[in-house]
């Protein structure tokens, strides 16, 4: 169980990382921030990374090994590297629809699927 919590806490907060991280490329769009500083884009960039640490943390805590949790450390970051991607793709395929995946993308996604297996093997 502390594993399947320990992952959607790495979702969650893989979607606040990638809002953070690349979401303020699109706003622009919106009337409130088209004339914002680049310090004020970057405070709001901050103040949503917060909410990425909130599930980030307790994530890590609850699944290392070393508190009882299910995931050696290498296995963590391994872990959320995949899910990064995922959440990324997911977000440049729905938000910039210019992006576009290629198949060199599918076999990067393929080497990491493969890392993952290896990382897991015993």
């Amino acid at each position: 169980m502390k594993g399947y919590i320990t992952i959607g806490l790495l979702i969650l907060s893989n979607v606040f990382m990638t809002l953070a991280w690349y979401g303020h490329l699109k706003f622009k769009e919106l009337k409130w921030f088209e004339n914002a500083s680049l310090i004020t884009i970057v405070l709001l960039s901050w103040g949503m990374a917060l909410f990425e640490y909130f599930f980030q943390v307790p994530a890590n805590r609850m699944g290392y090994d070393g508190n009882g949790g299910p995931f050696s450390l290498l296995q963590l970051k391994v872990i959320q590297e995949v899910i990064t991607l995922i959440v990324f793709v997911i977000f440049s395929l729905l938000f910039f629809k210019n992006e576009t995946l290629k198949w060199n993308h599918f076999v990067g996604f393929v080497f990491l699927v493969l890392a993952v297996y290896f990382i897991f093997k015993k």
